[in-house]
């Protein structure tokens, strides 16, 4: 018997504080990472960020690997909903 395909989704805010002499650089590297974007830039190298993965590991390994990114001074979750299925979304 197969099992379902899981279509579940985890959905993550944070606040990303870059040093705004790096910033172009932390948005590149952000536009790298699968699954995350970067919605909003602040001249003083504030950025918000979206992740959708598939589970917490993975959403947690992209929060760390952010976290961690050269030029980048603090990461901070906002907002995290896992959603069982998004296509039904209201």
């Amino acid at each position: 018997m197969n099992s379902p395909v899981s279509t579940a989704t985890h959905v993550s805010s944070i606040i990303v504080g870059a040093l705004p002499a790096h910033s172009a650089e932390v948005q590149r590297a952000l536009a790298e990472l699968s699954g995350v974007e970067v919605h909003a830039v602040a001249p003083d190298g504030r950025m918000i960020v979206s992740i959708e993965t598939a589970d917490d590991d993975a959403t947690l390994s992209h929060f760390e690997t952010i976290r961690q990114l050269p030029g980048v001074l603090a990461a901070s979750l906002v907002y995290h909903q896992y959603e069982t299925d998004p296509d039904e979304e209201v």
